[in-house]
């Protein structure tokens, strides 16, 4: 991603992405995603409850993620996810991001978020796998949001 397409991104994304590229540390670094990984929160039992409806199951996601995207009155989004693999790290750590800076935006502005801020996130510490799984993390709020955009 260049410096252009993180500069596009939303403020509060855009300031992780730089907070975390900023730290040339790879311990500290670890240390701010596994930071990110414990501000994880599951989704609210008003939203979704286990087994949770497949239609919202991110494919390829190794830690068995879903995501459900609750458009507000006002035309901004909230973001919910759950992460069932206890050992998601990654995944978790994706989902608090992705919920702290994306919550409350409008879902044009969320829907234009690119997968690979995957690969800012996380750079080379993730294997394909798992990269796979964490881009359709975001490719997954990126179709809800979509489908939220065309009901304003």
């Amino acid at each position: 991603m260049s410096t252009a397409t993180t500069a596009a991104l939303p403020d509060h994304l855009r300031q992780v992405i730089e907070t975390l590229n900023g730290t040339q540390d790879s311990e500290e670094r670890a240390a701010l995603l596994i930071h990110w990984a414990d501000r994880y929160k599951p989704v609210d039992k008003s939203i979704a409850q286990p087994p949770y409806d497949p239609t919202h199951q991110v494919p390829f996601c190794e830690s068995d993620a879903y995501v459900w995207v609750i458009r507000k009155d006002d035309g901004t989004l909230d973001l919910h996810f759950a992460v069932e693999n206890p050992s998601g790290i990654s995944a978790k750590a994706l989902a608090a991001i992705l919920k702290a800076t994306l919550s409350g935006l409008p879902a044009a502005t969320v829907a234009a978020v690119p997968p690979d801020i995957v690969l800012e996130i996380f750079r080379q510490n993730i294997s394909m796998g798992k990269g796979m799984g964490l881009m359709a993390m975001v490719q997954a709020v990126q179709a809800l949001a979509r489908a939220a955009a065309a009901q304003d």
